[in-house]
């Protein structure tokens, strides 16, 4: 097996080229999934269009039906598999399932007779869940070529049961000129963004920003609204909190002990978790009691036009704000990427987290010949210059191929940046929510953390479904 320190692989795969790369992310939320074929760029298209596209796929020589985790990568891989059906007369359907929906999508996809022959898991407790579904890809041609096992799952056999495709990364965007301008500001808190580098001085920062909005606004003519973007807790938006925002105290707690998994979360750091949610809802673009209906699209939209500073996200959000169809004022000089402090011991060493849930799966039910043609398909996409193109310069994914090395390295100003941390000794902060034991964790302390926001529940509550809540979900999802 080729065991080579994450760390290393991922200062070398970036610094290859100062560069790139989580989509959605990990985005959890909940609403109806989204239907595409190559041809039907409609992605609102309702779930009986996806049976019908099923129906039409190509017989005989094998097809391909792709069951996508990213919305906002939908059009890319629409394009691909046109591109892909028109060279080689495979027919390759691609439908993508919307925020937050995509296990129960999965689940329903695979109960019908023209089940998905390409999905995805999301690490080990989605590999738990679909591993009688999982080929053994380790003599494949596209796992021969990743650079490291560490971007690989192996079910209890060691058998390879799902590749990382994209490596990501995520922490709090900000906006480098309105904080420069900041700092010119007589008793600005800091001096420079760089001086932001603990959770103290985040939230001085932050708190001083929301105290002196209209100031700044009539000094330098920005919009200012808020510190923060609003953190939505709408199912477009809510996977940032309760998802990614909560590996912070998983990732420390796990850190403390030496583990890299848990039957019971002991919450050690829930005080700083619950210090960080109240400087979001606190310095922010809105009112904590509008949090229920803010949706992802708002965020990005309040940070590229320039009415808050500091944003929650990753660098699958370089695309949206940097498109000049969007019309953000943003531009790519304006954005930078720093660490999401939770005031813990030593976080000035702490760098961005760094890691995949992004794993294909190909599904050994499906027949021979559609297997095969979705190895195919793995293959050029990974390998041909239009699929190494899409992947690395329009979605913007930095990849654990090899195949990518010569050209084909996303240039990213946030992973650019994430590059810095490692090449300045910051340690990157592992994803540690695939060990996460099910989506009703997630979907309980998301509804916790919404109504404390609102004043309609107790920080207490969060700690329960944080606490409680993982101890019985792990007991219910290992049969204990």
């Amino acid at each position: 097996m080729k065991r080579k320190g994450l760390c290393m692989m991922l200062a070398a795969a970036m610094s290859a080229s100062l560069l790139a790369g989580c989509g959605n992310a990990a985005g959890e939320s909940s609403s109806d999934a989204v239907d595409t074929k190559a041809e039907n760029q409609d992605t609102g298209s309702e779930a009986s269009e996806g049976d019908e596209v099923r129906k039409q796929m190509a017989a005989g020589n094998g097809s391909v039906y792709y069951l996508n985790f990213k919305p906002e990568q939908d059009a890319e891989w629409q394009k691909l598999a046109e591109a892909y059906t028109e060279q080689t007369g495979t027919e390759v359907t691609v439908i993508t399932a919307a925020d937050g929906t995509y296990e129960q999508t999965l689940k329903s996809e695979m109960a019908k007779e023209e089940a998905p022959t390409l999905f995805q898991v999301n690490g080990p407790v989605g590999l738990a869940n679909w591993k009688d579904y999982c080929l053994d890809l380790s003599g494949s041609e596209f796992y021969s070529h990743l650079k490291s096992d560490d971007f690989a799952l192996f079910n209890d056999s060691g058998e390879v049961s799902g590749i990382a495709y994209v490596i990501e990364t995520y922490g709090i965007i900000y906006n480098k000129s309105i904080l420069t301008d900041y700092c010119t500001l007589d008793n600005a808190v800091i001096s420079a963004p760089e001086d932001i580098n603990n959770f103290e001085t985040l939230k001085a920062v932050a708190d001083d920003i929301q105290a002196r909005l209209d100031e700044i606004n009539d000094a330098f003519g920005y919009e200012l609204q808020g510190a923060f973007t609003s953190a939505g807790m709408d199912g477009s938006s809510d996977w940032r909190f309760k998802t990614h925002l909560a590996n912070l105290p998983i990732y420390y707690e796990y850190k403390d002990k030496g583990i890299t998994s848990t039957d019971a979360i002991e919450g050690t750091y829930l005080d700083n978790y619950k210090q960080v949610w109240d400087l979001y809802i606190t310095d922010s673009t809105c009112e904590p009691g509008v949090l229920s209906s803010k949706t992802g699209d708002e965020a990005e939209s309040e940070f590229g036009m320039e009415e808050a500073v500091f944003y929650q996200n990753g660098t699958w959000e370089y695309g949206n704000l940097t498109n000049p169809d969007n019309g953000y004022l943003v531009t790519e000089e304006d954005l930078g990427m720093m660490p999401i402090y939770i005031g813990v011991d030593g976080e000035e060493n702490q760098g961005l987290c760094t890691g995949s849930e992004n794993y294909w799966c190909v599904n050994k039910q499906a027949s021979p010949e559609d297997t095969q043609a979705t190895l195919d398909f793995l293959n050029w996409v990974i390998g041909s210059d239009e699929g190494r193109d899409s992947l690395a310069n329009v979605m913007g994914f930095t990849t654990p191929f090899d195949t990518f090395d010569d050209g084909y390295v996303a240039d990213n100003v946030f992973i650019r940046q994430a590059n810095q941390y490692i090449a300045d000794g910051k340690t990157p902060v592992s994803w540690n929510f695939s060990t996460i034991p099910s989506e009703t964790w997630k979907n309980n302390v998301g509804s916790a953390l919404l109504e404390y926001a609102q004043g309609t529940g107790a920080w207490d509550a969060v700690v329960t479904a944080f606490v409680d809540g993982w101890a019985s979900e792990y007991a219910a999802a290992n049969g204990q």
